[in-house]
Order: C-alpha cells, then sequence, then structure tokens
C-alpha cells in the first residue's frame, strides 16, 4: 500500500524582494538562470525515482518567491516530470502561490490546465500606503483584478494572505482589510502578524520599525481577527489559518501533522525516510550539482547509489529523527492546530500513553487554564495561544 506524500517546490524569483522578507529568494534573475534552475529542479525531481513507487502524492505546493514570475510553461514543465516520477492521487490539493502584480489571465488558464486547483494570491493588505512602505510591487485594484480573473477561470480554492502590525497600521485599516477580503468571500484566509527579521531592508529602517504597532496593539489585533473573520463564516484552524468548512490547507496540515514531504530546489526542506533535511542554499552550486545529477541520469547509472552521492552534496542540516524529536514535534507542531493533538494517535504512533511522556507539563497549564483535555483530545485554549511560544517550548524532552 502506497504511502502518502506532499510536495514542495522552491522557485527563489522575485520581481521586487519585499523589505520584511527573510525567504531564501532573489530579485528577478535572467531567464537563462530561470530556465537553468528549473531544468536544475526537474533533474532533483527525477532523482528519486527509485522511491517514488511507494509513495502517493495528495498534495503539491508550489512556492517562493514568486512563482508567478514564470513563463508558465516552466511551471508545466515542473509538474509534467512531477508526474512521470511519482503517483498522483486522483483528487490532490495542488497549490501555488501569487502575486496580484505578476497574475496573467492566460497564465491561470494554463494553470488549470495543468492540474492547479488552489491559488494563494498575496495581498498583505488593501491599504495602498502600506503596500508601498512594504515594497510590494502590486495594487489592491490589480489584486482585485486577478482575484476576478482567478474565479473566471475556474478556481474554486483562493487563500489570501493578508499581515497585521504593519508600520503605520492601526485596528480601523485591518478590520478594513479584512472585511473587503471577506466579502470577496475566498475559501481560506491567513493572517500572519509581521516579523523583523535581521538582515532583511525593514531591519535597519529605524523610520519604520518607530510605526509597528506595539506588543498590546498586536494583540487587539489578532483578538480582532479572529471576531471579524468569525463574523463572516471562517473558522479558525491553526493559530494564524481561517477557512471556510472543508477548506483547510490539506499541505500545510501535512507539516503540522508529522506527515512526509519532500521539498525541491534550494533551501527547501524535507520530512523522508525518517530525516530532516534542507537543500543547498547557494543558486549556483544547486543548479551546478543538479547538471551532474542530470548527466547521470542519461547514462546506465545504478539510481539507488546516484540519490546516495547526490545528496550528500546538496543536503544539509541533515537530522535522523529518532522517537523524541517526533513525539516532540508531534505535540509542539500539532498543539498549533485548534483541533489540538489526538492521544489515540500518538500512542498509535508511538507506542506511549501521551500522559505517561507528558502528563506533568499537560497538568500544569490545564490547571492554569491554558489547556483543556477530554476524552481523546489535548488543545490549546485561547488564552494558551496567547502565550503559546512559552507553552510548546515545555514539550521539548532534552532541554
Amino acid at each position: 500500500m502506497r504511502k502518502p506524500l506532499s510536495l514542495y517546490i522552491h522557485i527563489p524569483f522575485c520581481k521586487h524582494k519585499c523589505i520584511y522578507c527573510d525567504f531564501l529568494s532573489f530579485d528577478d534573475r535572467t531567464n537563462t538562470t530561470q530556465i537553468q534552475y528549473i531544468n536544475a529542479l526537474t533533474s532533483e525531481i527525477r532523482m528519486y525515482k527509485p522511491y517514488a513507487d511507494r509513495f502517493i502524492v495528495k498534495t503539491i505546493y508550489i512556492g517562493g518567491g514568486t512563482p508567478t514570475i514564470m513563463d508558465e510553461a516552466m511551471i508545466g514543465k515542473i509538474l509534467d516530470t512531477v508526474g512521470h516520477i511519482f503517483k498522483i492521487d486522483r483528487f490532490p490539493e495542488i497549490t501555488i502561490e501569487a502575486n496580484p502584480g505578476t497574475m496573467k489571465y492566460t497564465d491561470l488558464i494554463s494553470f488549470r490546465e495543468y492540474g492547479i486547483n488552489r491559488l494563494s494570491i498575496g495581498l498583505q493588505s488593501a491599504d495602498s500606503e502600506l503596500l508601498r512602505r512594504l515594497g510590494r510591487i502590486h495594487s489592491y485594484d490589480e489584486f482585485l483584478k486577478g482575484f476576478d480573473s482567478a474565479r473566471r477561470v475556474g478556481f474554486e480554492n483562493i487563500s489570501v494572505d493578508v499581515m497585521s502590525g504593519l508600520p503605520g497600521q492601526d485596528l480601523h485599516t485591518l478590520v478594513d482589510t479584512l472585511t473587503k477580503v471577506c466579502e470577496l468571500s475566498p475559501e481560506h484566509i491567513s493572517v500572519y502578524s509581521l516579523q523583523v527579521e535581521k538582515d532583511t531592508p525593514l531591519y535597519d529602517r529605524e523610520d519604520l520599525i518607530d510605526m509597528i504597532p506595539d506588543e498590546s496593539a498586536d494583540r487587539e489585533m489578532y483578538s480582532m481577527t479572529k471576531k471579524v473573520l468569525k463574523s463572516f463564516g471562517y473558522n479558525r484552524y491553526e493559530f494564524s489559518n481561517y477557512s471556510k468548512p472543508g477548506y483547510e490547507s490539506r499541505h500545510n496540515s501535512v507539516y503540522w501533522t508529522g506527515g512526509q514531504y519532500i521539498g525541491f530546489g534550494i533551501g527547501a526542506a524535507s520530512f523522508f525516510k525518517g530525516q530532516r533535511f534542507t537543500n543547498i542554499k547557494n543558486l549556483d552550486s544547486y543548479i551546478e550539482i543538479c547538471e551532474d545529477i542530470r548527466d547521470e541520469l542519461t547514462r546506465d547509472t545504478d539510481r539507488n547509489k546516484l540519490y546516495d552521492n547526490a545528496t550528500m552534496v546538496l543536503r544539509t542540516d541533515v537530522e535522523t529523527m529518532f522517537i523524541d524529536k517526533r513525539m516532540e514535534e508531534f505535540m509542539y507542531l500539532g498543539l498549533r492546530m485548534t483541533a489540538g493533538v489526538s492521544r489515540e494517535e500518538f500512542k498509535q504512533r508511538f507506542d506511549r500513553d501521551m500522559f505517561d511522556v507528558y502528563g506533568e507539563v499537560i497538568n500544569k497549564y490545564t490547571d492554569q487554564g491554558f489547556m483543556s483535555v477530554d476524552e481523546n483530545r489535548v488543545r490549546l485554549t485561547d488564552r494558551g495561544i496567547d502565550v503559546s511560544n512559552y507553552i510548546l517550548a515545555d514539550f521539548i524532552l532534552d532541554k
């Protein structure tokens, strides 16, 4: 019986990098570089042929960067390669991220033809001034045009990204954005609080840093977000994610519930065959290594040996996930979901009772009102979510 598997495909190119972004991405590169990268990426995918028959791919997520900056035919080539190597589920969830400033009607038609059935659009704010401060390349009107185009070509599962805690943002402007988005009735909405990361342009912009709402205002924005989205029928199923019933992100849920996934492309992370690992982050080195893989694939080479040899130079931060690590992740990732974690599933996975391992921690936070326990599930309360970073750290076994 084939095991479920998810695939992440990293497209690291952007037309312009936003000032807050610390993702592994680059401002627009030449078409030649993009072609070289796609050729490299498809070679990496083909390298997994010896293992592919053991799995069935349930979800695919094409992220970035800005995937919609690419020629749509390149996206088609990637998915065609995936389809030749892996068995795809009859009803997969296939998502592509889109920037409203790079969404073309004709490309959206092609995406649908390639089997992409979910679109994740990065709006961030409906306020033009806030978009300008962030370095976004689109306007709210361009977002509306792109959203309408997506509906007209047949996308019935659309997610919209919004950000809170932006420089100069107040409760009114956030609620205005949330209301406008909800009135469009997307199936899914993600609302992330701005994080100022070192080595980003925003980090050095004291003028903008001084305009960021303080911690109290940020908590108020988080609370108001829940109220507004709930009033429009959106269920919060994870700290920052809301959906209409049945439209939770199947792909992201794999991360939160400890499922297996492979990340393709530079810097892409994987949890596969009991190991966590990350691809190297140097673009030129990645392309060079994958060119060697492509050359070997044309020869009568032992594919298992090729996989082992290639991954020695392609992967970094390799960690074998022994039972303690897997139990930790089951708890601190699973507790991000409002449904919490299943005691029965914990027992099935690890042959241990959850309370034998974590009973002291769970009881402590239950007594304080930060967690709740029923016959089968353990979850954080709303109060617990507010201080979740502190609580989740307590589920690390080896400190």
